[in-house]
């Protein structure tokens, strides 16, 4: 990809950082802040290629600028000098695209093709779903470079269409200044409703027009196949069920009923459309599927009803770095809620994705909930990110689920 047209003729952007920005980038960290630039060799559009150069006027590494951001470059490639033309763009994309080549078998068409900074590909995300791929950009700097990414990805990826969603931060940009906007279908046949894709042989709908993310929260699916596993013979509570992705595992691995917990009422008619999607499995036929739309927090606390295994699985609880101390007291208050809920011999599948908590202190929050409980309890597993879901630096570590069994009482 050559630079944005506006920009071939105007003298390379050249950017000096502090020691210590210097040092992060070394390091293989891929952003680089607006407070971090100490010198500029002129004022830079969003999408041109900024060169970064060390102390010692030695190329440093090269990425796309953001003028309007607080990550100000997003880093393509550090170390060597290289071309970023469009051969290089294209051995990137096959090598994302090999790395997920062999991982996963005819029963799944649903999967992360592109996860941003981890494949060298900062601020895109691309979802495949079917025949369907959903592109979705958290950085203005793409928007530029758009009708080559397409281009790119046609030539290389088979699909039917290609759907745009854009974070919210960067839509009115993109709609004043390239005209698009969220939910734009990019390639391909216009779309009235949800896609369905396939999951290890489930069903499920993908709103990618507007639906969260890119339509469906397609990093859980290991969770979700570990909660096929526990499910038999057991009543199960989904809250935050969006829609009832882990319950219709439940209900395939046997569960004799399962809850769905919400409080967005599309969210589970989706999850009733979920599970009519795959009424061709006898389980999920014979499992009573019930859905309740309240807040998950005040329901859990005031609900009588005990299950055998609940999935607590919240949105992020920590926007920003401000947030964290709050969000692990909530986490551990929730998670002490979702205890009082269980039956004596029940299993607590726990879950967070808010980046600005880390395993760590997210584990520890859940094990005082369990602990507070008086309850003797083992922990069965600890997951973190799938393979389509690489974490190439910290910050991209946001996926993190515990799972308790809590022992019968003497």
């Amino acid at each position: 990809m050559s630079q944005p047209a506006a920009n071939q003729t105007a003298a390379r952007l050249r950017l000096r950082l502090t020691a210590t920005a210097e040092t992060i980038v070394r390091s293989g960290h891929p952003w680089v802040f607006a407070d971090s630039v100490r010198e500029q060799n002129r004022a830079g559009q969003t999408g041109e290629l900024a060169v970064i150069f060390d102390r010692n006027d030695k190329f440093l590494a090269v990425g796309l600028f953001d003028a309007d951001s607080p990550i100000r470059v997003r880093i393509l490639h550090a170390g060597k000098p290289q071309n970023i033309d469009s051969t290089w763009w294209s051995a990137r994309l096959e090598k994302a695209l090999g790395v997920r080549r062999d991982m996963f078998d005819a029963r799944t068409n649903g999967y992360r093709l592109i996860h941003g900074e981890s494949d060298g590909w900062p601020g895109l995300v691309l979802d495949r779903y079917d025949t369907t791929l959903a592109l979705k950009l958290y950085t203005a700097a793409w928007l530029p470079r758009l009708d080559e990414v397409l281009a790119l990805f046609k030539e290389k990826i088979s699909c039917e269409r290609i759907v745009l969603r854009l974070s919210r931060n960067i839509q009115p940009f993109a709609e004043k200044q390239f005209k698009r906007r969220d939910g734009q279908i990019l390639i391909g046949a216009p779309l009235e409703d949800a896609v369905v894709f396939s999951e290890n042989g489930i069903s499920y709908e993908a709103d990618v027009l507007r639906g969260q993310k890119t339509g469906f929260f397609l990093d859980q699916r290991e969770n979700r196949a570990e909660v096929e596993n526990l499910a038999r013979g057991k009543h199960v509570l989904n809250a935050f069920s969006f829609s009832g992705g882990f319950s219709v595992y439940a209900a395939r691995g046997g569960a004799v009923s399962v809850t769905d917990l919400d409080i967005s009422a599309h969210a589970l008619l989706s999850a009733n459309r979920n599970f009519a999607l795959n009424i061709d499995y006898p389980a999920v036929a014979a499992c009573e599927h019930k859905t309740v739309q309240a807040d998950a927090f005040e329901w859990i606390d005031k609900t009588s009803a005990k299950f055998d295994l609940i999935v607590l699985d919240p949105p992020s609880l920590a926007k920003r770095a401000t947030e964290r101390e709050g969000a692990i007291r909530a986490y551990e208050r929730l998670n002490m809620l979702g205890i009082n809920r269980l039956t004596r011999e029940g299993i607590l599948v726990a879950g967070s994705c808010s980046a600005h908590v880390s395993a760590v202190e997210f584990f520890e929050a859940v094990r005082r909930a369990a602990v507070k409980s008086g309850r003797k309890f083992s922990e069965l597993a600890m997951k973190l990110h799938p393979p389509d879901h690489p974490a190439g630096f910290k910050e991209a570590e946001y996926l993190k689920v515990i799972y308790l069994k809590f022992a019968r009482e003497a």
